[in-house]
């Protein structure tokens, strides 16, 4: 047993009661997943996670993988390589595959459930475990030389990884200087140096293929500045035979040249790739279009969506620790008792700032967890749809939308919480590598980094999800949560946080009207319009992020607490009593507490002005 602790009850709460995900099993494209399936999925992979993948946690962390700069190779330590060994055994991952590629068609919102399971145990076998994702994109986007390719790696199990991040590009992907030059035989060969490359080299398996960003240079039609002259190609560590998958004696020239050393994940292999140095990195055009940042795409949105679920199970776990310790760590008297040197000690969940504290991490975990699903339920919603060939214009928008509140919001509140309050609850004993928590908190600040730092996410919720969708999908879950606080559902029990959630609400559409009213004011053809106004959007977007986080998770709880009081009026078991009791104390908590601030935060997005932007930088 290890350091992970799951809440497989609050995972099951929101796919079958919350988010009604049974009504999805067994039909459309999941019909090979039915209700059983799934939940036997869910325990033995809870299972799998908190006794086996937890295991080399904090071993991979004391002992990172060794990397040899004249060899050009990284080496796993032999307890991780055994713990990936066994996530691969397991075959869970197969939910993930296409089934044209080996695998069954599950629905996301049960893989991104149980992907907390492995995120929460182990976070970068996710990351190592990279062939899933990349077979799906390489065969979707792929002519059949391409789809060859995607058989071959899913079948081996190859290692996979995207490369977009250059030295001095960094998160403008548009900037990007990497080249490819055509040959004869219909390969390219690719030069340039990229960085940040999450498993970019290990040994864990026998190959890998890369997802490499590259301008192509002397071809009619193509290249430019900026992302529309980036195309997509597969470069693969080693060469192989296209027809067997049989690796050849050549090595190809795509090479780790550093190796970083990180404040946390330190498992994870995070690479600077340099190709076509001192011998040609050759690989293939997918799809032989020049689409790579559409089809890039996928990979990112993924990886998004990954991140998320990585910030809540750690989360998550973090608390669950925190409130084990809690109930055991005797210290102090009560409150009402403190000055009585006589009074007995008591343990310190009686104390009002712990239950303050540990009422701030049940709701952020809980509600951040609910996010996450609920974003995967819209995914479901597309699959069903497009097997139907049903409109899926609506959902996509909407998940497209919720996409950079699930990595961005709740990488942030995450990190927050864990580092304020569930490393907090252990006292002095959290800052140490006793407990897990300490790795906990290096661990995630990843989170808000890496697949685009919480400032890109939030210009990208703004200019491309709200803006350029015309408002479609922030208009729909506008009027969801509205009518939620309007309807009968809102139960009189409710009824001071449900005028909270309608505040709230109002606040954050008033935050995007704004927003995009000084938009259009950075015109200089409108009437009056100054292009600095374009600086109040760019100073509002992160608290925007923010701000429709929290009224999002707000309301996600509020309407877990309705489930829980209809719950809370049938006969129960005492354990299924405090479960749904909790439910609603984390609802009513979390809109008291958080709401208020988050009109306040919309206030201040109101009152914004570009005074900081002329400010000297010797004045900083």
């Amino acid at each position: 047993m290890g350091h992970y602790k799951s809440n497989l009850r609050d995972v099951e709460f929101n796919l079958f009661e919350l988010l009604e995900r049974d009504r999805v099993l067994g039909i459309g494209p999941f019909d090979e997943v039915d209700l059983d399936t799934a939940k036997v999925a869910l325990r033995e992979v809870d299972r799998l996670a908190r006794e086996d993948l937890a295991e080399s946690f904090e071993e991979a962390d004391r002992n990172p993988p060794v990397f040899d700069a004249a060899t050009h190779t990284v080496t796993v330590t032999p307890a991780y390589a055994a713990v990936y060994k066994t996530w691969l055994d397991a075959e869970w991952w197969r939910l993930r595959v296409l089934p044209e590629l080996g695998g069954t068609t599950a629905p996301s919102s049960l893989n991104w459930a149980l992907a907390e399971f492995v995120l929460g145990a182990n976070p970068t076998l996710w990351t190592y475990v990279g062939f899933p994702t990349a077979t799906r994109v390489v065969y979707r986007h792929g002519t059949e030389r391409d789809k060859r390719i995607a058989r071959i790696a899913a079948e081996k199990q190859w290692g996979a990884t995207m490369m977009l991040t250059e030295p001095d590009a960094g998160s403008d992907v548009g900037a990007g200087r990497t080249k490819a030059i055509p040959n004869e035989d219909g390969t390219w060969n690719i030069i340039g140096v990229k960085r940040f490359i999450t498993a970019g080299e290990h040994d864990l398996s026998e190959n890998i293929i890369h997802l490499v960003l590259a301008r192509p240079v002397g071809v009619e039609g193509t290249g430019g500045p900026g992302t529309k002259g980036l195309s997509l190609f597969l470069v693969p560590k080693f060469h192989f035979d296209l027809e067997t998958g049989e690796l050849t004696s050549e090595r190809n020239g795509v090479y780790v040249t550093n190796v970083e050393k990180k404040m946390g994940v330190k498992v994870s292999a995070t690479c600077e790739m340099t190709l076509g140095e001192n011998e040609p990195a050759r690989g293939w055009l997918l799809g032989e279009v020049h689409d790579g940042i559409s089809q890039m795409f996928e990979v990112i949105e993924d990886a998004r969506m990954m991140v998320g679920s990585k910030a809540i199970a750690t989360l998550s776990s973090g608390y669950l620790n925190a409130l084990d310790y809690a109930k055991m760590r005797v210290q102090g008297a009560d409150l009402t008792r403190s000055s009585d040197k006589s009074a007995p000690r008591v343990t310190i969940t009686a104390h009002p700032d712990i239950r303050r504290s540990l009422l701030t991490q049940k709701s952020y975990a809980e509600g951040l967890r609910s996010l996450v699903l609920y974003a995967a339920s819209w995914q479901d919603d597309v699959a069903i749809g497009s097997a139907a060939g049903a409109d899926t214009a609506l959902a996509e928008a909407v998940n497209d939308l919720l996409l950079p509140v699930v990595k961005g919001y709740g990488s942030e509140r995450a990190w927050t919480v864990l580092g304020t309050e569930c490393l907090q609850t252990f006292g002095g004993s959290g800052y140490l590598q006793d407990y897990p928590l300490e790795q906990y908190v290096r661990d995630a600040k990843i989170d808000t980094v890496y697949e685009g730092t919480t400032a890109i996410q939030a210009q990208d919720l703004f200019f491309r999800k709200i803006v350029r969708n015309k408002g479609m999908a922030f208009g729909h879950l506008v009027r969801e949560m509205s009518s939620f606080a309007d309807g009968p559902a809102a139960v009189s029990e409710l009824a001071f946080e449900r005028d909270l959630l309608l505040e709230a609400v109002g606040g954050v559409s008033a935050t995007v009207e704004k927003m995009t009213a000084d938009l259009v004011g950075a015109n200089p053809a409108v009437d009056g319009g100054d292009e600095k106004n374009v600086y109040k959007v760019g100073l509002n977007a992160t608290r925007l992020l923010y701000a429709l986080g929290d009224v999002l998770v707000a309301w996600l709880l509020l309407r877990s607490a309705v489930i829980a009081l209809r719950a809370l009026a049938s006969e129960l078991s005492a354990d299924e009593k405090s479960f749904y009791e909790g439910k609603v104390a984390a609802a009513r908590f979390f809109a008291r507490n958080v709401l208020p601030v988050t009109v306040a935060e919309c206030r201040i997005a109101d009152a914004v002005d570009v005074s900081v932007m002329s400010l000297g930088e010797a004045a900083f």
